[in-house]
């Protein structure tokens, strides 16, 4: 049947080895039974059933047919004359090729490549399966060296590309870049010929999934070096990309194969800025997009200058500078979209750097310094004008070229520098002079970005002195603005080596302290002063220790003796002052020991009552030991000497303020919390830095301290310990000492999990009878942590068990005891939250327990409030900072487990009770990641909505929170209750509360993103309820009804 010929209008012949392959098929001894392939071939063929393909690809991978098989069953329809059962003959085959390319042998690519090679000259209907055929063989390991050059010359030569179907032409694309991938030597053996093939291939295309594809193209083979580089096509390639250029695609609606416009203009910029043969052709067309008025084309334009910069050169550049500096300096002074003056600097840096790194001949012309000329001549005369209106455009030109090399700092800034230096002396309004040191300390900035071996070749030394004492007028000058410059201005050239001598740092010391003592009108300026003193601290810490410590010292002395007099507030406001100062400073070593001593005096002053101190003297200094802590993290040095100074210190003033002889001078709760911050920051500052090796070796010795001065009363290690009582915390005695447990927790609790606590099992039972000690909340409350914060991080094992089971027993005698009840509770509660972040397996048995309060009359508001604190990240204890075993996802494990229990038990319970499940409910579901909760929702939405009208304020303001994202990421849903929830927002509203009132109209505004027309029947009355917190007596109310009532109005309207 192959040797049958048909007229050539109708049908070319079979090619010769095709005609082979189909007779050895023929002959095969083992052929598998010809009838179920032959008919699942004529379903395809004639029956147009698409799913005999597939089976007939799986059959062949499974091995019960061959191709050759195939290929005699399609004999018939290959020489039908009818292109369409034809094109359907080749589809079946190719399909089967694209599924079972692996298994061809080399032979058999031979043939079936020569045939479908032969069928690109067939009808156009046959085309599109004979390219699904090739695009499967271009596939194939076993492709025999030579044929990628054959199958891509016939495509060239016998294929329109662009006339056929999208799908069609992405095959063709498909094909060459798989070939490329696999056969890129042989292709590069056609040399130019390939590149002109494909310029045919690609020349009009217009469907953003193929330019995809072609762009890729283009760019590997200019990247790959495809005969480009000498072959004469350079221009031609350029036309057929840069018609594109720029990039005008609007993606449709609902795209699914989510192609952006981005995508496309990346991947067109980097065919463009692939080579600088196309400099000659590419720089024209930029500048002309520059300088048209399309703010899109302006943006792309000055963006592919900016990539096509770092492959290009002088020689590429050097007849295009003066027209792109020209297209440059007009946008960034006359444009009025800041992402233009934005690309247009960054543009105009990468032409500097491009300048800047080409390398000269000895005869060739350096363009670097007449650009450079060019650049100052056309800015230079801007900064002398008068009303100063184009400075600083002015100054960015200059500043984006400076910063682009050393080679062209160096240039600018000797001829500007001199400048600026002049217009400043010679404008007197402040505002001018700042905006001159502005522009100044902009250059200052760049030059931190070089490095120069010999510091007579910095560009600034030659200014040192101007500069200077340019810096120090305007930190006199009245204008708090100016001094705020002067101030980073003066930061800068303290960064800068060798450009403040020893009698400058001298001055700018005694500045930077006159501005540490300002009035509360310039806040900022103090601020800003403090901040430039503790970053010139570290390099000059001999100029500091030696200028600014001793003043301070001598201002905190002359402090305390003020105080002692009671010479009122403003005496007390100075010293507060020189304590902010003083930990300010605290960045270097040396000025540690010298500051810290200073502060830690002082605490002892003020504890002996030398002095007549407000509360907040005290908070003042524990503040100021918090801030040198922290700083502290980042030197070692500094780290051993605070905990081996300051900690003792810190834990004997708070024993001595706890004894029953100093009762006068105890510290109260505030004073106590601030003293356990600064405890809870040192553990972590020993950890801060793993390569500090001795660190856990500090740790365990502080601890090792600290356990047995609360377990014993061990003072030995505390300066000044002489003491009039024993200090026995964990014994019946004053409830000051008690409440220094918090210190204790704040330590133990922020140690690593590595780090051994001495006397663990006596430290954990005395914990757990103070945690229900009745008298003191507050000291009950801390024990109740530290118990809880230590179960958290202790290994499983006995011990631990031996620790749950005494606390669960604590809880139950404790909750049947009347006097201990409220502190079993918070026991209960914090043992269950250690338990829940680490998964424990008690954790679900405590939850239950809690559960069952919420219908206790006295315990179930407090038990309800404390899901919040279950769900909910905590700041002192359990956290990761703490080192405390926190596992991921522990909040949708606890809602998993428990939330079908909540809703249950609010079913159940009496009428009385169901406020506290909605609370407890509310407040598991506000802090649950609201993917997680939207598959739920439709089943806790109608509680949602009860607990809206539940009289609790904390319920109502829960459950708000909780709401408000919901309306915005579960529109449909929420759209089924709209008039439940018009309804109940409207009356929360006008609720007593403002957080609820606020949170209540969010909700209103939210509304408006659910399907207008279930919206519109509430327009007319929502609009009239808004009204009234129009008119709110707080402002943030009717802010937020302004909002609403706005959307509310606009809800239906044309655009909206």
């Amino acid at each position: 049947c192959a040797k049958r010929l048909f007229s050539c209008h109708c049908l070319l012949p079979l090619p010769r080895s095709l005609v082979r392959v189909m007779a050895a098929a023929a002959t095969l001894e083992t052929a598998a039974p010809r009838g179920a392939l032959w008919g699942l071939v004529q379903d395809f063929v004639m029956g147009q059933q698409e799913g005999s393909a597939d089976q007939v690809a799986a059959d062949v991978k499974s091995g019960s047919y061959t191709v050759l098989q195939v290929v005699e069953a399609l004999g018939s329809s290959l020489e039908n004359p009818e292109p369409r059962t034809r094109a359907r003959g080749i589809q079946l085959l190719s399909q089967v090729l694209l599924q079972c390319h692996s298994l061809l042998l080399e032979k058999e690519v031979i043939h079936l490549i020569l045939f479908y090679e032969n069928r690109l000259k067939d009808h156009h209907l046959v085309i599109p399966s004979v390219l699904q055929g090739l695009r499967a063989l271009s596939l194939c390991v076993a492709l025999p060296p030579g044929l990628a050059v054959s199958v891509l010359k016939a495509i060239f030569q016998e294929v329109h590309v662009q006339s056929l179907p999208q799908v069609d032409r992405h095959t063709v694309y498909n094909i060459i870049t798989n070939f490329m991938r696999t056969r890129e030597e042989e292709l590069k053996g056609l040399g130019a010929d390939f590149t002109f093939g494909f310029i045919q291939v690609m020349d009009g295309e217009k469907d953003p999934r193929n330019l995809l594809v072609a762009f890729q193209i283009v760019h590997d083979l200019i990247s790959r070096d495809y005969s480009l580089a000498t072959g004469p096509f350079v221009e031609e390639l350029f036309e057929v990309t840069s018609c594109y250029f720029p990039i005008d695609f609007t993606p449709p609606p609902n795209d699914p194969h989510g192609i952006q416009r981005e995508d496309l203009i990346l991947s067109l910029r980097a065919v463009l800025a692939s080579t600088p043969r196309f400099a000659e052709f590419l720089l024209p067309l930029l500048i002309e997009k520059v300088d048209s008025e399309i703010l899109s084309a302006k943006l792309d334009s000055l963006q592919t200058l900016n990539a096509c910069c770092s492959g290009y050169g002088q020689k590429e550049l050097k007849d295009f500078l003066p027209s792109l500096w020209s297209s440059i300096r007009r946008e960034v002074f006359q444009t009025a979209s800041e992402r233009v003056e934005t690309e247009g600097l960054a543009a105009l840096h990468s032409l500097t750097a491009c300048l800047s790194r080409s390398v000269l001949r000895a005869d060739a012309e350096d363009l670097l310094d007449s650009f450079l000329s060019s650049i100052l001549q056309d800015c230079r005369h801007h900064v002398c004008e008068p009303d100063m209106k184009l400075v600083w455009p002015s100054a960015k030109l200059l500043q984006a070229a400076a910063g682009a090399s050393a080679r062209a700092f160096d240039h600018i800034t000797s001829n500007i520098l001199p400048l600026l230096l002049e217009q400043f002396h010679k404008h007197s309004q402040s505002n001018q002079r700042r905006t001159i040191l502005e522009m100044i300390l902009g250059f200052l900035k760049l030059q931190q970005k070089w490095s120069y071996e010999d510091k007579d070749q910095r560009p600034l030394s030659g200014f040192k002195d101007q500069l200077c004492s340019l810096v120090f007028m305007a930190l006199i000058d009245p204008s708090t603005q100016l001094q705020l410059v002067g101030i980073r201005t003066l930061t800068v050239l303290g960064a800068q080596p060798d450009l403040l001598s020893s009698g400058d740092l001298e001055l700018a010391v005694g500045h930077l302290y006159r501005l540490s003592f300002v009035e509360e009108d310039s806040q900022s300026c103090r601020m800003a002063a403090l901040e430039a003193a503790g970053a010139l601290a570290t390099l000059y810490p001999v100029a500091f220790s030696s200028h600014l410590v001793p003043k301070l010292a001598e201002e905190l002395r002359i402090g305390e003796s003020d105080l002692t007099r009671g010479d009122g507030p403003t005496k007390c406001s100075r010293h507060l002052r020189c304590m902010q100062a003083l930990s300010a400073v605290s960045t270097h070593p040396s000025l540690v020991k010298e500051t810290l001593p200073l502060l830690l005096q002082h605490l002892w002053q003020v504890n002996k009552g030398n002095m007549v101190a407000q509360s907040s003297e005290v908070i003042a200094v524990c503040q100021s030991l918090q801030q040198v802590a922290e700083k502290c993290q980042q030197d070692l040095e500094s780290c051993w000497y605070f905990h081996q100074t300051a900690i003792p210190c810190l834990l004997a003033l708070a024993v001595q303020a706890s004894m029953p002889a100093s009762q006068d001078y105890s510290l109260p709760e505030d004073r106590l919390k601030t003293a356990a911050a600064v405890a809870r920051v040192s553990p972590r500052i020993m950890m801060t830095e793993p390569t500090h090796l001795s660190a856990p070796r500090l740790a365990a010795q502080s601890v090792a301290r600290i356990v047995p001065l609360f377990l014993d009363g061990n003072v030995s290690f505390l300066p000044e310990n002489s003491f009039p009582s024993r200090f026995q915390p964990f014994q019946d005695g004053p409830s000051g000492q008690r409440r220094l447990v918090a210190l204790l927790m704040a330590f133990v609790c922020s140690l690593p999990r590595n780090v051994e606590i001495p006397q663990l099992n006596q430290l954990m039972r005395e914990l757990l009878e103070l945690s229900c000690c009745h008298g003191c909340s507050f000291s009950s409350s801390a024990a109740a942590k530290c118990f809880a914060g230590l179960l958290n991080k202790h290994p499983a094992g006995q011990q631990l068990d031996e620790f749950l089971q005494l606390a669960v027993d604590k809880v139950e005698a404790g909750l049947g005891s009347e006097p201990y009840r409220s502190q079993a509770f918070t026991l209960l509660l914090w043992v269950t939250k250690a338990l829940v972040l680490r998964y424990h397996p008690l954790s679900s048995c405590l939850t239950a327990q809690l559960m069952g309060l919420l219908s206790d009359p006295e315990l179930g508001p407090a038990a309800a409030d404390g899901f919040s604190l279950l769900m909910s990240d905590c700041t002192d204890v359990l956290t990761r900072a703490a080192h405390a075993e926190v596992r991921i996802m522990f909040r949708q494990r606890f809602f998993t487990d428990n939330v079908p229990a909540l809703v249950q038990g609010f079913h159940a319970a009496p009428q009385d009770v169901k406020p506290n499940y909605l609370k407890g409910l509310s407040h598991v579901l506000n802090r649950l990641p609201k993917p997680v909760l939207l598959p739920e929702l439709p089943t806790l939405l109608s509680l949602l909505l009860e607990a809206l009208s539940c009289p609790d304020c904390v319920v109502q303001l829960s459950t708000l929170s909780c709401l408000q994202p919901l309306l915005l990421e579960a529109p449909q849903v929420m759209s089924l209750h709209v008039d439940t929830l018009v309804t109940k927002f409207l009356n929360l509203s006008s609720s007593p509360s403002m957080a609820v009132r606020i949170a209540a109209l969010q909700c209103m505004h939210a509304l408006t993103r659910l399907p207008t027309p279930v919206l519109l029947p509430y327009k007319p009355q929502v609009i009239r309820a808004l009204a009234k917190p129009l008119d709110d007596k707080k402002r943030l109310v009717r802010k937020e009804a302004v909002s609403a009532r706005g959307e509310w109005f606009l809800l239906g309207s044309p655009g909206s």
